[in-house]
């Protein structure tokens, strides 16, 4: 048996972690070998509630389960990592501006960085989930200096995955059956899904997702503001945020950066700007389409840009380069 990986989840106590911990703990994400010890970090009034957690953890008896420590301390939670999951932020309440709420989580993930940065392997993989998710990245990376930028990513295969299974629901066949779509961008209502490049494999034969839809008024419109406003729609129906779909992605993501994705297909995530081709500022987490070997992603380069497209991925770079500015001010106060 292999020596046991340490993981880390934040905001332990809420609802995404919930759906995620039992997929985690029972090997669907790093291995079906690979032993687990589970830490479950949130803040002190919801330990009383991560004690429950813990307990139903004990009683799915599961086998690659070596151990959960639930903590409210980041020494704690963040002590020789070999993954960091931050699903943990302040959510936005009502009447909230989008400049308070940065305030809030640029102290949250400033405090996060420094302790990955102080206490976590340098080899860690953090993904950050809670929202605003691609600035939340940026702060954490900018607050860890000694670890490797490329080690920090933010989650757009929700967003991702909501769009394959769009395609796949118009075109009648099951979402394995769509490859190569991405979202630009921000994991905000400005985000661009995006299905230029992307195959749908129909009866046997694999179409550009353009022919096999055949309906470019739905693509360039209803489908991607469906996307864009699936979150929202979610909470309206549900009175509650995507969990159950949330932790599915969650699971994706990192099962991809520990097993790579297929060959010829790309998936998203919010990664580093720097070094792009596609004329993205630079000092961004950005979502772009991503290949990974051997646990390093690389973005997908030379993909011909429309018009349509790059207006639309210029605007949620727009949107993130305020963000980032709003952030870094709060950071160097």
């Amino acid at each position: 048996m292999a020596e046991p990986i340490r993981v880390v989840v934040t905001g332990a106590a809420g609802q995404i972690a919930y759906s995620l911990l039992y997929s985690i703990a029972k090997g669907d994400v790093f291995g079906k070998d690979q032993p687990i010890i589970l830490i479950l970090l949130d803040i002190p009034p919801m330990l009383p509630v991560l004690d429950g957690v813990v307990m139903e953890l004990q009683d799915c008896a599961l086998p690659l389960l070596r151990e959960v420590i639930p903590t409210d301390k980041v020494e704690v939670g963040f002590k020789d990592i070999d993954a960091a999951i931050l699903v943990g932020s302040m959510p936005r309440k009502e009447g909230m501006e989008r400049k308070d709420l940065l305030k809030a989580n640029v102290a949250i993930f400033k405090t996060q960085g420094a302790a990955l940065d102080k206490y976590a392997k340098k080899t860690v993989k953090v993904l950050v989930v809670g929202n605003p998710a691609n600035t939340n990245c940026l702060i954490a990376s900018k607050s860890a200096p000694s670890i490797p930028k490329e080690n920090f990513s933010c989650l757009t295969r929700l967003d991702h995955n909501r769009a394959c299974s769009q395609v796949a629901m118009r075109c009648g066949v099951s979402s394995n059956n769509v490859k190569n779509v991405i979202i630009w961008g921000n994991h905000s209502s400005t985000q661009y899904p995006d299905v230029h490049h992307a195959k749908v494999n129909v009866g046997g034969a694999e179409k550009a997702a353009y022919d096999a839809v055949k309906n470019d008024a739905w693509l360039r419109g209803d489908f991607i503001s469906t996307v864009q406003q699936r979150g929202a729609a979610v909470i309206k129906a549900r009175k509650l945020s995507s969990a159950m779909s949330a932790a599915k992605a969650i699971c994706d993501h990192m099962r991809d950066i520990w097993f790579g994705t297929k060959e010829g297909e790309f998936i998203s995530m919010g990664v580093y700007a720097t070094g792009n081709s596609y004329g993205i500022p630079e000092d961004l987490i950005y979502s772009f389409p991503i290949q990974i070997k051997n646990k390093t992603w690389k973005i997908v380069d030379g993909l011909p840009i429309n018009d349509f497209s790059r207006a639309k991925m210029d605007a949620t770079a727009a949107e993130l380069v305020e963000e980032r500015d709003t952030a870094l001010d709060f950071l160097s106060q």
